[in-house]
């Protein structure tokens, strides 16, 4: 799976995906992440204040550049992304479907009040949300697709198998010790996890099922 972000600041991304299963994905190839940044196609300031909204040429001129390059490859299917808030919330499921059919993800990655809206109707985008709130930029969205996206591809994950969402999950986790003291009240695990009946484990997982 190929990510390619357009942003203006591709220094965020630096530290997020230089660490744990996103860097050990990238350092073994699984996955690549490439950045290119839309002020390369604009002569002048591009930039915001007040109001400012992101032109849309810059940004066409971006994916064409990186939609081009991919052309070059066999049998490679782009998808184009933007993120709008008030759009189809990105979920696991759409996360699967993802990985599954495509070979290039692009994301551009909005600031400012927004961007122009003929880029999507030039470039066709798919829109996504990752929640009714607004944020600064569309680096931190991108960031959360590339997370899991790659998850849902084979060798991200030490096993795949054991993925969370492939099993039953809850809302509640525990681990040791058995009973925590904090404020000289004891806060214990769940007695039906220290069971070993696996049954009723699972039954107890899906009353306290994530959302």
């Amino acid at each position: 799976m190929n990510f390619h972000v357009v942003t203006l600041f591709p220094e965020m991304f630096g530290s997020y995906l230089g660490e744990s299963i996103l860097g050990r994905a990238i350092k073994e190839k699984k996955i690549t992440v490439s950045f290119i940044n839309p002020r390369n196609f604009v002569s002048g300031k591009y930039g915001g204040g007040p109001g400012m909204v992101m032109m849309a040429e810059p940004i066409i001129k971006a994916v064409e550049q990186i939609t081009k390059k991919i052309s070059k490859k066999k049998k490679s299917k782009v998808l184009i992304i933007n993120f709008i808030p008030s759009s189809e919330k990105f979920t696991t499921k759409a996360a699967k479907n993802i990985s599954k059919k495509y070979t290039d993800v692009v994301m551009i990655c909005g600031r400012y009040e927004g961007i122009d809206a003929r880029v999507d109707k030039i470039l066709k985008t798919k829109k996504f949300s990752i929640g009714d709130y607004v944020l600064t930029g569309g680096e931190i969205p991108a960031m959360a697709l590339i997370d899991s996206i790659s998850r849902q591809v084979e060798g991200v994950l030490g096993n795949f198998d054991s993925r969370e969402e492939e099993r039953t999950s809850s809302s509640e986790v525990y681990t040791r010790p058995e009973i925590l003291i904090h404020n000289k009240k004891k806060h214990r695990v769940p007695k039906v996890l220290l069971s070993g009946h696996q049954k009723k484990i699972e039954e107890w997982k899906l009353t306290n099922k994530s959302k």
